[in-house]
């Protein structure tokens, strides 16, 4: 009976092996892609409503964007432990290590507990002084607290929804995980109007449609993890952070986490540093220019991720050659993607910044600005083909570098010092300076550290 079962398992995952790669990665990217689009709705439909809200849209708007900051930090600690577990799970997987990499599985969904608690009870303690630091003012701290408080209440769903999602598609079933975060993402374009128009609830009722949405997108992933369809399973007794493993999550997870708790980092510094040298309204411009990055780069993370699996399952088997092409093709459409849509961002900005705003004022200043802000991520498909590779390799000290150095070693020192000389445009002016020097450091630590790894297989 357990060989049948082992038999039944290589079955489900061995056409990240053996599947014509060209399909193969259509297959798994653009459900990844669609999921990823999907997921970003959760915030930017949020903001496109808010920032209609008649009479305090603008201000109700900077108010939410002032939480970016903790929102991503709650993403940051799930993408701990799901990114760094998934990537060694499909390293088992292609090892046939069923039980290893069910282990694997319940280590991180016993830290996404963990994580869960301590940033509900820290955040909700602590939220107004921290939103005071992040770039809140008098007139946008009411809006901010109120998004916030009701949004934490549901950081468990969030942490399960995001987290696991990601051995779901790390096992080959892109589809599932595509569909763990639509029925989310719908429900709550729907909720949206109804909670903060129809109920008069505003930015309360925008967080409030966040969180069932997101509760109701942890319920799926979760049935499926228990399920006979899942080729590694979500078994209670696994549910424990085992101290090698969470090692090993750790190393990897590292990466990914200081890639998004970064960007909460990077909002401090730029929205603090708005305020005190131009005020709310080029605080606003950071918000409009936040949801615009997202929506440019979240679909190219949809591809990466669903290149990932492939990658670290090759990898695993030692098919150098697979792992290559995959690479060089992942490579082609993120710098193509990047190239062109952050390009329009530059050619024409006021394409984006109408989707978010009908003030006047707002509109403009952020026209004027984006520009600016989005010269240098026109090269950024570069570093994020490389960095998605570092992580499915398993190279953790690589990856926790090339994510250390863009935001932390050069954008934030950047955004400090430039508006000390060249008043606020300093701050949006750090932001291409960072890009290039980021994207050009990592093409060489790539060329170097691959040859290294290829070298070995």
């Amino acid at each position: 009976m357990q060989d049948t079962a082992v038999e039944e398992k290589g079955r489900q995952d061995e056409r990240l092996g053996n599947a014509p790669l060209g399909r193969l990665m259509v297959s798994m990217a653009l459900p990844a892609v669609a999921a990823q689009l999907i997921n970003m709705l959760y915030n930017i439909v949020d903001r496109i409503y808010i920032g209609h809200i008649p009479g305090q849209g603008d201000v109700a708007l900077t108010g939410v964007g002032v939480t970016f900051p903790i929102i991503m930090l709650v993403s940051a600690f799930s993408a701990f432990a799901g990114m760094g577990g998934a990537p060694l799970a499909s390293i088992e997987l292609g090892k046939k290590e069923y039980g290893r990499a069910e282990r694997i599985l319940g280590s991180s969904a016993g830290l996404i507990l963990i994580f869960s608690v301590v940033l509900t009870l820290v955040f909700s303690l602590f939220k107004t002084p921290i939103l005071y630091a992040f770039g809140a003012s008098e007139a946008t701290i009411g809006y901010a607290e109120s998004y916030i408080g009701i949004y934490l209440a549901g950081t468990i769903f969030v942490q399960t929804a995001l987290g696991l999602n990601t051995f779901i598609s790390g096992q080959g079933a892109s589809k599932t995980a595509m569909l763990s975060v639509l029925i989310g993402a719908v429900l709550n374009i729907c909720l949206d109007p109804v909670f903060i128009f129809l109920f008069g609830m505003g930015v309360r009722g925008a967080a409030l449609a966040t969180v069932i949405s997101q509760a109701v997108s942890a319920v799926w992933v979760v049935r499926f993890l228990t399920s006979e369809k899942s080729v590694i399973k979500l078994k209670t007794g696994n549910i424990k952070p085992e101290a090698e493993t969470v090692k090993m999550i750790a190393a990897l997870g590292i990466s990914p986490f200081i890639m998004q708790s970064t960007e909460s980092l990077v909002s401090i510094t730029l929205n603090s540093g708005l305020q005190k040298y131009g005020g709310d309204l080029y605080v606003g411009t950071m918000a409009i220019m936040t949801s615009v990055m997202q929506l440019i780069t979240i679909p190219l993370q949809g591809i990466t991720q669903g290149v990932q699996p492939i990658i670290s399952y090759n990898y695993g088997s030692g098919n150098k050659k697979r792992v290559k092409s995959a690479f060089l093709r992942m490579l082609a459409i993120t710098f193509t993607g990047m190239f062109v849509f952050c390009g329009l961002a530059v050619v024409c900005p006021g394409i984006y910044a109408g989707i978010f705003t009908n003030n006047k004022a707002l509109t403009e200043l952020t026209v004027q600005v984006m520009p600016t802000y989005f010269l240098g991520m026109t090269l950024f498909g570069i570093q994020s083909a490389c960095q998605a590779t570092f992580i499915a390799l398993g190279q953790a000290k690589v990856s926790m570098f090339i994510a250390l150095l863009r935001k932390v070693i050069l954008l934030i020192p950047l955004a400090i010092i430039l508006p000390r000389f060249m008043g606020v445009m300093g701050i949006y002016r750090a932001e291409p300076v960072a890009d290039v020097l980021s994207v050009l450091t990592t093409a060489i630590l790539f060329l170097i550290t691959v040859k290294k790894i290829f070298g070995r297989m």
